[in-house]
């Protein structure tokens, strides 16, 4: 037992934080957290639980009047009233003071009366559309319990042990509007979100199918000629012999490979690797280790069963003497020659022979600890289990049907999760089951698979449900294309937030009301989200216009400016409005001033490692910055903070005193995009790199681009700059230079936020569009003649359109109003 790897836990509050009597104990862990404990005999548990790792908070201050028949406890935010009885909701309160209006709890309120803004649930397994989801840490009243009372304990070993005596356990947490705080001290008592590999933020490729080696070499080698990139090979369960004698049971459950079907798997592994691929397979384990497994003689003599009668090694993730065996013979022989991690695909219940022990937990808790070995960073994927399943990414959510209500819910879904701290769903992009054919709905899934945590592609054993490109009509294949591209391209963003959800606890989807008034905008917008702290994402989650072709959704914009990342039109925010939008893309918006670094290496083996060529969009308009992080990728070395870190900084009205005889002239301005040089371990990137900057959503009078000037250490360097007035991209190419270089770009002040051309844009909306020559023609003139949007739009609402060309057109008339 003492083998097991375990986690590192500090379970015991500070002694000083804790006001305890005969039977109650109400532990104050921060002014906004508290600990209520209730035992008849007076036991308090001070160990690590299932979900509860670290009690020991920084003190903090706090008022206790006791009375005989009565406690009060106050802090800067709560104000808690206590009979000092068995708890009850009579007995038992405590008030929200600090958040404007006061909301009081009561012992025993259940979830829903405080308007719980939900968590997440177990699967979504047989769910077609949407499903009930359990609370979450968050409600429209400012308080939330987690009850922990249920949970088992970790001993100082690290294994599962019953608690002693029966008690009430539980956490409030009365947060109110502050998401991100709760989350952060949530972290803090439950463990923190662990990074994942570099190459984990890739594309995915998983479909339960029979794959041979050659046929999969194959697959891989179409996707290389397509240009499509992929990080990791999901391998389903037919890697392992599933045509098994019924007496071995049904096949499910397997540890041997079919070499029928892989006649070399070190082989096969290897390959993949070559291409820079890492790889995961399936592994359904509840029938154990039978007596055809290879793996079965060693496993049956570690464990002392009889193997001459061919008895089954029985799957107990109880005994600590069959763990160390699964993991000895079952996994670490695959690992050995290629294995990188194991999808644990657990659908066999909830129960064990230890009283309140679910075996996913157990699964998930040593899986992820044991796939840490050797300096690595640890990753597994499995399904969640509960509070405290951050812990052990990534989250599988099951078998998805193929159907629109299914993509639907995904959005809502998955950036509800991050409010039980779940941030890294992966679904079944595309859809895994059941459905029809229909190439507008994938194209639609993959454009959230590429904004959701995890971009995996999956489908079932059907010869006509498969996710390959270039099985879709060719515009949606294209788009799909461009999209998983685009997917690689954005991985330096992507791993800066990987680490930004460690270091500072902000999970990479986040609901709108983690950063605006929840009053104003929960329920607003149903699908609506932050992805990484630049991106406000609305998928497209309905069939489109078969007239228009272009798709609709309703979305909320903040106070400020925006500019579509993928259109470069740019929006005017402070409102709600319906975007329409072709098969091309989805409304992806970042606040003008936004800096997204990305990299045009995206092959799997270039993106698993820092990249050489950087590629900057960054969004006229405002002052920005952005501070890219870097590690080895794959280590633990985040962990004590080895890294490097790159500051990149738009300043779009920059005061600059000239001297003038020795007296300093007034002031001009000129805006400067700055790279500044690589701080930390630098060993962790190229010694030099090139730099593609886009300046985009520019408008530049003409030939005034032409004076941008590139400095490096206050040196002119020479640079390729190039401006499109048609998309209103101004783009500097910096050749290969030293990280360790201040890099200086100053643009010309005749540059500024470009101004929608609503004709052309109109233009381009109505020439899709099938409806009569003549009408569009008139509309098209009508829009030329009148310049002033507002009266456009009453000239347009005058002619009785139908509801989508009407909105379609004021979307583009009014987006910069």
């Amino acid at each position: 037992m003492e083998t097991l790897p375990k986690l590192n836990t500090c379970p015991k509050a500070e002694p000083s934080a804790a006001v305890t009597g005969a039977n109650y104990r109400i532990t104050v862990l921060t002014e906004r957290l508290l600990r209520l404990e209730y035992c008849d005999e007076g036991c308090f548990e001070d160990r690590a639980t299932q979900v509860v790792l670290d009690r020991k908070f920084a003190p903090c201050d706090f008022r206790v009047c006791e009375k005989e028949t009565s406690l009060e406890i106050t802090t800067r935010y709560l104000h808690l009233v206590y009979d000092r009885k068995e708890f009850s909701e009579e007995g038992l309160s405590i008030e929200i003071t600090g958040i404007g209006a006061s909301r009081k709890w009561h012992y025993n309120s259940p979830p829903d009366r405080g308007g719980n803004f939900g968590g997440t649930t177990r699967t979504l397994d047989e769910v077609d559309g949407s499903c009930e989801i359990e609370p979450g840490l968050l409600s429209m009243d400012g308080w939330a319990v987690l009850d922990d009372s249920g949970s088992l304990l970790l001993d100082e070993n690290g294994w599962i042990v019953l608690r002693d005596k029966e008690e009430t356990d539980l956490y409030f947490f009365g947060y109110g509007q502050d998401c991100l705080g709760c989350l952060k001290d949530y972290y803090h008592l439950t463990g923190k979100p662990p990074m994942l590999p570099r190459y984990a933020l890739g594309n995915w490729w998983s479909r339960y199918f029979e794959y041979t080696e050659d046929s999969y070499k194959e697959l891989m080698g179409q996707f290389e000629r397509e240009g499509i990139p992929f990080s990791v090979a999901v391998i389903d369960m037919d890697w392992h012999l599933v045509q098994i004698d019924p007496k071995y049971g049904d096949g499910w459950t397997g540890f041997t490979w079919n070499q029928e079907l892989f006649p070399d798997p070190e082989r096969f592994l290897r390959w993949l690797h070559e291409k820079g691929m890492h790889t995961t397979l399936n592994l359904h384990p509840a029938q154990g280790i039978q007596a055809h497994e290879k793996c079965y003689p060693e496993a049956a003599k570690a464990l002392g069963v009889d193997a001459a009668s061919e008895e089954p090694v029985k799957f107990d993730f109880t005994d600590s003497a069959f763990i160390k065996a699964y993991f000895k013979y079952g996994c670490y022989p695959h690992e050995e020659i290629g294995v990188d991690f194991w999808w644990i695909d657990w659908q066999q219940g909830s129960r064990t022979k230890l009283a309140k022990l679910d075996p996913l937990w157990m699964l998930n808790h040593f899986h992820f600890l044991d796939s840490g070995k050797n300096g690595k960073r640890p990753i597994t994927f499995s399904r969640y289990a509960g509070p405290g399943s951050h812990r052990y990414p990534i989250g599988f959510s099951g078998d998805t049907h193929v159907t629109w209500a299914s993509l639907d819910f995904q959005p809502y879904f998955t950036a509800a999760a991050s409010n039980i701290g779940y941030g890294w769903w992966s679904h079944d992009i595309g859809g895994h089951t059941c459905g029809v054919k229909d190439d507008e709905l994938e194209g639609r899934w993959y454009q959230y698979g590429v904004f959701s945590p995890i971009m995996r592609l999956h489908s079932t054993k059907n010869e006509f449900n498969g996710k390959e490109p270039w099985r879709f009509r060719r515009d949606v294949a294209e788009m799909m294309k461009d999209f998983l591209r685009l997917r690689h391209q954005l991985i330096p963003y992507l791993y800066t937030m990987n680490y930004r959800f460690y270091k500072e606890g902000e999970p990479l989807v986040q609901p709108l009301y983690y950063r605006h008034e929840w009053r104003k905008v929960f329920g607003l917008v149903k699908n609506e989200y932050y992805f990484g702290k630049d991106f406000l994402v609305s998928p497209i989650t309905r069939k489109q216009n078969p007239a228009l072709h272009v798709g609709k959704v309703t979305t909320w914009l903040p106070e400020g400016s925006f500019v579509d990342f993928f259109t470069g039109v740019v929006y005017s925010g402070r409102r709600k409005m319906d975007m329409y939008r072709d098969i091309s893309s989805i409304p992806v918006l970042v606040r003008t001033g936004t800096i997204i670094p990305m990299t045009e290496q995206i092959s799997a083996g270039e993106v698993c490692r820092s990249p050489e060529q950087m590629y900057l969009r960054v969004f006229a308009g405002a002052d920005g910055a952005f501070t890219m992080y870097e590690d080895d990728n794959d280590g633990m070395g985040y962990l004590d903070g080895d890294c490097v870190l790159t500051d990149y900084s738009l300043s779009w009205q920059e005061e600059v005193s000239e001297e003038d005889g020795g007296k300093k002239a007034p002031g001009k301005k000129r805006k400067c995009f700055r790279i500044g040089a690589a701080r930390g371990n630098r060993g962790f990137i190229p010694a030099e790199r090139s730099y593609k900057i886009e300046l985009n959503a520019v408008e530049a009078e003409e030939n005034t681009w032409r004076e941008t000037l590139v400095t490096a250490d206050s040196r002119t360097i020479p640079a390729q700059t190039v401006y499109n007035g048609t998309n209103g991209v101004l783009t500097v190419e910096i050749p290969p230079i030293s990280v360790g270089t201040e890099i200086c770009v100053c643009f010309p002040d005749s540059c500024r936020l470009r101004r929608n051309n609503v004709s052309e844009l109109s233009f381009r909306f109505l020439n899709r569009a099938e409806m009569e020559f003549n009408r569009k023609a008139g509309l098209y003139e009508t829009i030329c003649k009148e310049p002033d949007g507002f009266r456009l739009l009453a000239e347009l609402q005058s002619m009785e359109l139908e509801p989508d060309l009407l909105g379609a057109l004021t979307e583009l008339i009014t987006a910069q109003i």
